[in-house]
C-alpha cells in the first residue's frame, strides 16, 4: 500500500498549489478573463505552461501531445 503522502495525486496537488502556482494564477485568470466567451484553445498557451510545470515538477511520463493521461 502506497504511502498516502507520496502517492502521485498528493504529489499533484501538492505541486499545482506550491510549486506552480503562479502558472496556476496565469491560467485561472485567463480562463476567468474569457469564461462568457469560451472558445476552443483561448487559454492553451496557459494551460500548456501550467502543464508543463507540473509534468516536471512530479516527473509524471507524457505522450508526444504533452498530456499526462
Amino acid at each position: 500500500m502506497a504511502n498516502t503522502s507520496t502517492t502521485p495525486l498528493r504529489q499533484l496537488a501538492l505541486h499545482s498549489t506550491t510549486t506552480c502556482s503562479s502558472h496556476a494564477t496565469v491560467y485561472a485568470k485567463c480562463i476567468l478573463a474569457a469564461y462568457t466567451d469560451v472558445r476552443k484553445d483561448s487559454c492553451k498557451q496557459e494551460f500548456e505552461r501550467f502543464g508543463q510545470c507540473l509534468r516536471e515538477a512530479v516527473c509524471l511520463p507524457h505522450d508526444d501531445r504533452g498530456s499526462i493521461f
